[in-house]
């Protein structure tokens, strides 16, 4: 039930980080903290999905851990254009907020995974 939360919320916020985009090329002219963003921001839920269908629990957690840090690496970007004047404190709350819930069923999913794995 967790996984199928976590792969609406991050396709979810996958579709959020594109919109982010097209707005920061569109209305603030920025073209390359959006592509890092972009990158990020959408690779969660690839890995998320992709995850679901690993060859091994070994894979299965070694995905999830890799959207992990894809998620970190978001959340640093993210952080940057709120610093650098690109997102106002409303926008930039509101993808925080979400960001923050799929770092924290990232975490309980890989901890949860590994100690199965381990059992």
């Amino acid at each position: 039930m967790k996984e199928d939360a976590l792969k609406v919320k991050s396709f979810a916020f996958a579709l959020r980080i594109v919109k982010l985009c097209k707005y920061l090329r569109k209305e603030q002219k920025e073209y390359i903290l959006s592509k890092q963003i972009l990158r990020s921001g959408t690779a969660i839920g690839a890995l998320v999905s992709e995850a679901k269908f690993g060859q091994s629990k070994a894979d299965f957690v070694s995905k999830m851990s890799i959207a992990l840090k894809e998620a970190n690496e978001t959340d640093y970007w993210l952080r940057l254009l709120k610093e650098g004047d690109y997102l106002d404190e409303k926008m930039f709350k509101s993808l925080y907020i979400d960001l923050n819930e799929l770092i924290s069923l990232l975490v309980s999913t890989v901890k949860t995974s590994k100690k199965k794995s381990n059992s």
